[in-house]
């Protein structure tokens, strides 16, 4: 079992959905019960999911958990895109979030490879 604090790849993850919460905040009002309401759940389910495999009683079943979040860290990638094609995120804050998601999906693989060597 690992401390899910204490992970690097959660840290990451929780300033991530920080900064998508933020993001959002900007987002037209009617967007509300749409594309800001998928945004932040899959921003909130990346750590979410990190911190509920790490409760795992093996590796493998932590990876199937770190799979999930890797997923959600796609789909947000995803609903960002379209975000900014639609101007709701200017350029700079743009390229900002989806190079520390990029990194955050990096660290994510690293880290199965690690579990799954053990």
């Amino acid at each position: 079992m690992h401390n899910f604090r204490e992970l690097k790849i959660w840290q990451v993850a929780m300033d991530i959905s920080k900064e998508v919460f933020l993001i959002t905040k900007e987002f037209p009002k009617e967007e509300l019960y749409s594309l800001t309401s998928q945004i932040n759940r899959s921003a909130i389910s990346i750590p979410s999911n990190i911190a509920e495999g790490s409760s795992r009683s093996t590796d493998k079943a932590f990876i199937q958990f770190l799979d999930i979040a890797l997923g959600s860290s796609y789909e947000l990638e995803t609903q960002l895109i379209l975000s900014y094609s639609c101007k709701y995120i200017n350029e700079q804050i743009f390229n900002k979030i989806i190079e520390n998601i990029n990194q955050l999906q990096k660290m994510i693989v690293g880290f199965k490879r690690t579990l799954n060597k053990s």
